[in-house]
């Protein structure tokens, strides 16, 4: 596709062809999870109805197939991230993998006293474990501000920076603002003293190209539902060193290397944190939608998204009555709003009578929620076949709410 073929690429989603209460499907929920494009959805049905075996020790040709492929999708994946296929560690989500960080190099390096930084923007995957890793190790975390209409400035986290600072968690992208954090800024701040970088990317890596050497990043991870694949399939990119150094979080089979009564020994990265019989048909379909973001090309994608996401602000905060919020400058990916007159559970639910899918909560965001004084937000968002048109419905459905509560 050397153009960005909308229609072309809304044809690759099945999901979007149906109709809810006798309307068509408009979904604007991908923040949430994404549609699969056919592509990856035909390979799920392949590997397990036509290849499908355990990997990595079976010797017959059904294993040695899945397990060429398993591992091909790492490579895949490494490709995409730039680094080393054996900084790639396969887990059953974006949370499995920042509870790994937590609990294997946290409960090893964290002394009393040692202070973790994050932000109130957090999504609570990347606050919940550091809380309880912080009071096993007797740790503290420090929260930076964020403000909703800003590009955030790394010197925030700068200035709360000690001598102390042992771990700087953050998100990519807030799943509420949609703000793009400054990766690389804040990676360098952890570097210069002396703390690891966490980058929770669930919703960055799947609006923009990731490129871990050049983020500086120690650990970054991502959902696969997120980029186009299944559920049950999460990646956590680490540092080698840091891996290697790193205890095993779960044990268990093809962790090992040798295991007797009185101990055992553990195999290298990445095989050491991969217990158990692994997500194998999950990771084969990742990187089948990787592939397919790379057939569009995620810059592509990302362009697009950002001129949908502009558009759909900018329409959805000229309703009277309704307020954006999240208006920094290069926010992608959301449109987070509320209205005077409804609640946002009694918003969506009578825009899905419209068929338009959105969602609404706190988005597992309840610090930031809290500290703007809100209760919940309705959220908006989009993937790579996302239209203007899409909002226009979801405009017009706002304005059936004004009406039914007598706005």
């Amino acid at each position: 596709m050397n153009n960005y073929d909308i229609e072309k690429i809304r044809d690759q989603f099945p999901a979007l062809n149906r109709h809810v209460w006798n309307k068509q499907l408009v979904y604007l929920d991908s923040a949430a999870s994404m549609q699969k494009p056919q592509q990856v959805l035909d390979s799920i049905s392949k590997n397990y109805s036509f290849n499908y075996s355990n990997v990595h020790r079976g010797l017959h040709k059904l294993s040695e197939e899945a397990t060429s492929n398993y591992e091909g999708a790492r490579l895949k994946i490494a490709n995409f991230v730039n680094c080393n296929e054996k900084e790639i560690v396969f887990t059953s989500g974006a949370t499995a993998a920042i509870n790994l960080v937590a609990y294997s190099w946290g409960m090893k390096n964290l002394m009393p006293g040692d202070e973790i930084i994050i932000t109130i923007a957090e999504h609570h995957a990347n606050i919940v474990p550091w809380q309880l890793v912080a009071k096993q190790r007797g740790a503290k975390i420090i929260a930076a501000k964020v403000d909703p209409d800003e590009d955030f400035d790394s010197e925030i986290i700068g200035n709360l920076v000690t001598n102390k600072t042992r771990i700087i968690a953050f998100p990519h992208v807030s799943n509420v603002l949609g703000t793009t954090f400054p990766v690389k800024e804040i990676c360098n701040i952890a570097k210069k003293c002396g703390a690891i970088s966490v980058v929770d990317g669930c919703q960055g890596i799947i609006h923009d190209k990731v490129n871990v050497k050049d983020l500086g990043c120690d650990f970054y991870c991502f959902s696969g539902h997120k980029l186009y694949g299944p559920t049950g399939i999460g990646v956590l990119f680490g540092k080698y060193e840091l891996l290697e150094e790193m205890p095993p979080f779960l044990g268990g089979g093809d962790m090992i290397d040798v295991v007797r009564i009185e101990e055992s020994t553990y195999a290298e990265p990445p095989t050491k944190f991969e217990a158990g019989t692994p997500p194998i048909v999950e990771a084969i379909a990742l990187g089948e939608a990787i592939d397919w973001v790379n057939q569009i090309g995620i810059e592509k994608i990302g362009l697009h998204e950002k001129n949908v996401i502009s558009y759909g602000t900018s329409l959805i905060d000229s309703i009277s009555g309704v307020n954006v919020f999240g208006k920094s400058p290069n926010k992608t990916g959301v449109v987070s709003f509320t209205m005077d007159c409804a609640h946002s559970h009694d918003i969506a639910t009578i825009i899905d009578r419209e068929g338009i899918a959105v969602r609404a909560g706190h988005h597992c965001a309840q610090p930031l929620m809290d500290y703007y004084n809100l209760v919940s937000t309705t959220r908006a968002s989009v993937g790579a076949y996302s239209t203007n048109e899409d909002f226009d419905k979801l405009a017009e459905s706002l304005t059936k709410v004004k009406k039914i509560f007598g706005a």
